[in-house]
């Protein structure tokens, strides 16, 4: 009997069949285990239709191109949340691709009509197929998965309405927006977030310039449609300028956003040059809202007096006019760094901290508040731990801070019946006199302390090792840039003896000599305890073949536990000189 000839047809299709089922095998067996269970019916029914009989103009290389990647974005969602991210993350990378372009003088076009590079289609297994033209436009892409992108970061140059029709299917929930600069702009931002005004939760501002005109029509722009408040859990303006900022009052649609908003929880004003009048003003409005908000970061900023209205209230209370709202009561986490704050400031902050009862978080790293300043802020820690406060973490970095000043501090947090979880000196000039009071908040059920570049010493290491007798409670330490010299080293294989719980140690830049690695070797070899990463970088070791042999029995979960000085950084000097 003959045997039956194939069409043309039946051929290409058995091809591209051939190809896309194998391309799906494959990402099964090195996947994260599976597909999800939708990916499974999908990719049954695709392999039993293209196995069939009849083949109709439905099985196109553009369909079965569109059915692997939807199957693909099916299975990512459903694996690991590194995984579930890689499709939004494509997305992504087509529209900065796309920016680049449109940024460019020359470009005069429609954003959807651009090209998608071969890299970019490669990535999301459309390589091969660009000689149909809707494969490399990128209004295919939005259009086809747009669905996946509920976390965008978009350029200026897609704030205008095109950009809503592409991104029409999209249901955002995070939006990162950067160089917002004229009112075109805002109009088109505008339009978006009004289209997506009922799942949007998150909305960061990086390199934008805004007036009190355009932050008064974003924030309107985000109430939910006939209504007047906003599902915004988390709200961050960055690297920013608002432009023509009123001495005595805030722009009226942020004000409205702030009061109006009671699912805010994370408010985030950093590097925005703001002065201590703006400062002032928001948190009169925030003592007055109704948001449960959980964050408050003004970092980076200019905000030096921003609370002298505070000073001098009898009892450090704050004026019952500004209101009893409870945006304060509920926060969290404040931080301040990075302000200029001098002790003043410091004596203000202690009567506004009244206003926050469940503050765990504080920082005020990098303001210049010293020993006057930490002396201003004691009270209010004993008096928190009294009232059964939440406080947890303090971080005084480079707070000119010296041994006097500090020694007061760790003295009384010792003292406290239920001390603090975390701690942060760094890049104080303690000097080694400080090791006497380390060691009794070492003595203490603290977890995290960093006191890197505290100017400790050969010395200051020696008393540490000496007055480390009982088991700690540590779980993450830094000791790094204090030229401990061989006297770091024996304090670490004392500290990983006594620290059971530890998990990272870093002790770089602390002029170790090379016949330190043996005595910590040694330590860790007696070790029963959990440590996952010990950072050695910045010693200047000449390694032998040896010591290679050495550290590479050292693993946790596959990876190494000593992070070893880079050979190419051998021969830099380290200077941790101001």
């Amino acid at each position: 009997m003959a045997r039956k000839v194939p069409s043309l047809i039946s051929l290409v299709i058995e091809t591209i069949k051939r190809e896309v089922v194998h391309e799906m095998e494959t990402l099964i067996r090195h996947g994260r285990r599976c597909l999800s269970c939708a990916g499974r019916i999908v990719f049954t029914l695709l392999k039993h239709n293209l196995t069939g009989d009849r083949y109709t103009g439905k099985h196109t290389c553009r369909s079965i191109a569109t059915y692997s990647i939807y199957i693909y974005c099916l299975y990512l969602d459903s694996s690991s949340s590194s995984s579930s991210s890689s499709c939004i993350n494509r997305i992504n990378s087509c529209l900065d691709e796309a920016a680049e372009l449109a940024s460019l003088p020359s470009f005069d076009g429609c954003i959807g009509e651009m090209n998608v590079s071969d890299g970019i289609l490669k990535c999301i297994g459309c390589e091969g197929h660009v000689n149909h033209a809707n494969y490399s436009k990128l209004s295919y892409h939005c259009q086809q998965f747009g669905h996946y992108a509920s976390c965008l970061r978009l350029q200026n140059v897609f704030c205008v309405a095109e950009t809503c029709v592409l991104l029409r299917k999209s249901n955002l929930q995070s939006l990162i927006v950067r160089w917002i600069i004229s009112e075109k702009h805002v109009d088109g931002l505008c339009k978006l977030l009004l289209q997506n005004s009922e799942t949007l939760t998150s909305l960061e501002f990086i390199y934008c310039k805004l007036s009190p005109t355009f932050v008064s029509a974003i924030c309107g722009s985000l109430n939910v449609v006939n209504t007047h408040t906003h599902g915004i859990k988390h709200f961050s303006i960055n690297t920013s300028s608002f432009l023509e900022i009123n001495p005595v009052s805030l722009p009226p649609g942020f004000v409205s956003f702030l009061s109006s908003g009671r699912s805010l929880c994370s408010l985030k004003l950093h590097d925005n040059h703001l002065d201590r009048n703006f400062a002032w003003m928001l948190f009169s409005v925030l003592l007055d809202a109704s948001s449960s908000l959980s964050i408050l970061d003004l970092s980076d900023n200019n905000i030096a007096g921003w609370l002298c209205n505070l000073n001098g209230k009898s009892k450090c209370k704050v004026p019952l006019s500004l209101g009893i709202g409870k945006s304060l009561q509920s926060l969290r986490v404040l931080n301040i760094r990075g302000n200029d704050l001098h002790k003043d400031d410091v004596e203000s902050l202690r009567c506004a901290l009244v206003s926050m009862p469940n503050l765990e978080i504080l920082d005020i790293s990098d303001n210049p508040i010293e020993d006057d300043g930490i002396r201003c802020l004691i009270p209010y820690i004993v008096e928190a731990h009294d009232r059964c406060s939440p406080l947890a973490e303090l971080y005084l970095e480079n707070c000119e801070l010296s041994c006097s000043g500090a020694t007061e501090l760790l003295d009384s947090l010792s003292n406290l019946k239920r001390p603090l979880n975390s701690l942060s000196l760094a890049d104080n000039g303690l000097g080694s006199e400080v090791a006497g009071p380390l060691q009794k908040i070492l003595g203490t059920a603290i977890k995290t302390l960093n006191v890197g570049g505290v100017g400790l010493g050969s010395l200051g290491f020696q008393e540490l090792e000496k007055g480390l007798m009982t088991e700690l409670k540590l779980v993450d330490i830094n000791i790094s840039k204090n030229r401990g010299g061989f006297e770091t080293a024996r304090f670490l294989a004392k500290l990983i003896s006594l620290a059971p719980n530890i998990i990272a140690i870093n002790t770089a830049y602390n002029l170790m000599p090379l016949e330190s690695l043996t005595v910590i070797c040694s330590a860790l070899k007696l070790s029963k305890g959990s440590l996952e990463r010990l950072d050695l970088t910045g010693n200047n070791w000449d390694f032998q073949p040896n010591h290679a042999s050495m550290v590479a029995e050292f693993h946790h979960n596959g990876r190494p536990i000593l992070i070893l000085p880079s050979y190419l950084a051998v021969d830099v000097p380290y200077d941790d000189d101001p």
